[in-house]
């Protein structure tokens, strides 16, 4: 299994500190790196595919350490996210200067630009390619001499919605085949709907790590906020705002529903069942409101 280790690590540009005194583990399966514009991702990514030096702390993998170790970069593949490429070559001459590089050949190559099918377009130069098309054939660059390490900085930059449907299918079949694979985006649904893990950076630190519903269930400073409709709303209400677990409730006629603060998330959501039973109330809707990733970045954002 491997897994890259971040230990304490901070990266500045003269009086400019990009990064923070940040320790994480990436390990296998596919982990979202979540931050805003300017957060610190890209610095992150490149300290761990080896094109950058921290300036403080340690980035390894499997206990080596990147920089400057020539024997773990054949474990890693790195898609950046800056558009400089070689647009006098085509992209199967891309590739195979890429698969040189590692002992490889034609071979190696021609299944790099299968595996993210670009064969269509392997024999056209790169500058005829469109943002999209430019993004897969860095990822047959990254892929060519197969890596146990996939790093992507905003890989999905400029992709048409089908093109990104085939690369979120790809890195969820690597994530499964036990590969470690790490992107890095600022769009939530992209993040949601592939990453089982996430790690947030805001402005160049750790924010929080996990699974974004259970990161949620931690911030015990915010009240959960639940949307409820039942077989009586309001008979629900007053038995519910009795309990300290509860803060607010308003009454959404809109909606025909219950919008409801909980301050204690284990309290409450053992007391919702208990309190419907005893006045005979069926639950029809108990939807959480804030318990999405969007919810959750945007409260460590304001924080």
């Amino acid at each position: 299994m491997t897994t890259l280790h971040i230990d304490h690590t901070s990266r500045w540009f003269g009086n400019v500190v990009a990064v923070n005194d940040v320790t994480m583990t990436v390990g296998p399966g596919v982990t979202g790196l979540l931050g805003p514009n300017g957060a610190g991702k890209s610095t992150l990514i490149n300290m761990m595919g080896g094109f950058l030096a921290p300036s403080t702390g340690t980035v390894k993998l499997d206990g080596e350490q990147i920089w400057r170790n020539e024997s773990v970069y054949k474990n890693i593949g790195i898609v950046p996210e800056r558009e400089a490429m070689y647009d006098f070559l085509t992209g199967r001459e891309f590739v195979v200067a890429n698969a040189e590089l590692h002992g490889l050949g034609a071979r190696e190559a021609g299944q790099a630009l299968a595996t993210v099918e670009m064969e269509y377009a392997q024999d056209r130069k790169i500058q005829t390619y469109s943002k999209g098309m430019r993004q897969r054939v860095k990822m047959a660059s990254a892929l060519v001499h197969n890596p146990s390490v996939l790093l992507l900085d905003e890989p999905f930059n400029g992709m048409d919605p089908r093109q990104r449907m085939q690369l979120m299918d790809l890195l969820r079949r690597m994530g499964a085949e036990g590969r470690t694979v790490l992107f890095s985006s600022h769009i939530l649904e992209e993040v949601e709907q592939l990453a089982s893990h996430i790690e947030v950076i805001v402005a160049g630190r750790h924010a929080a790590s996990g699974d974004f519903r259970k990161i949620r269930r931690l911030m015990t400073d915010r009240p959960h906020r639940y949307l409820i409709r039942s077989s009586d709303d309001r008979a629900l209400a007053a038995a519910l705002i009795a309990d300290p677990s509860t803060a607010g409730i308003e009454v959404d006629l809109k909606e025909g529903a219950l919008r409801i603060q909980a301050v204690d998330f284990g309290r409450f959501t053992a007391l919702l069942p208990q309190v419907a039973k005893v006045h005979g109330i069926r639950l029809l809707t108990v939807s959480p409101s804030d318990e999405s990733l969007e919810s959750v970045f945007s409260y460590l954002v304001a924080a």
